[in-house]
């Protein structure tokens, strides 16, 4: 068995263990497109899925606003309230991460192995969820809560 098996098989493992679905369905799909010898669709996986999945998560985050759970009002008030100041300051910081994340990893592909290897010790140890978005509202929990805290 090749090394890549090995790795995808313990991580399937791993995340079996840790009840993880979404890093469990993951593994399954890549190694299904690698059992079934799909190179290209690997290739084109690896290459586009990422935008994909960007995709995916927006037009997720975009439903509340189509069925009517988000109106205009709500989305004014983000610019009038400290916690929607702070998400739109958090939003784009992370957006901007996020563009200098995928220059970095272009200029160093090495990089990527740490990525992995940091988002799964995240995910199946500490209960995190390896999404964008998620991290901003995260971000904008903590600031909220150290504002709460100095008591301003």
């Amino acid at each position: 068995m090749s090394q890549e098996y090995i790795l995808l098989l313990i991580i399937l493992a791993l995340s079996i263990v840790g009840h993880n679905m979404s890093v469990t369905y993951a593994v399954c799909i890549v190694l299904l497109l690698k059992v079934l010898g799909l190179n290209t669709a690997l290739e084109t996986f690896g290459k586009q899925g990422l935008n994909w999945g960007i995709i995916i998560l927006t037009a997720a985050i975009l439903v509340p606003i189509a069925n009517g759970t988000i109106t205009y009002k709500d989305m004014t008030n983000c610019f009038t309230s400290r916690t929607g100041i702070i998400a739109l300051l958090v939003g784009s910081w992370v957006a901007v991460a996020g563009h200098f994340g995928v220059d970095v990893l272009k200029s160093t592909p090495e990089l990527v192995s740490s990525l992995i290897i940091g988002t799964m010790l995240g995910v199946f140890f500490f209960d995190g969820v390896a999404v964008g978005p998620l991290i901003a509202a995260g971000i904008v929990y903590w600031i909220l809560n150290i504002l709460k805290y100095l008591h301003i």
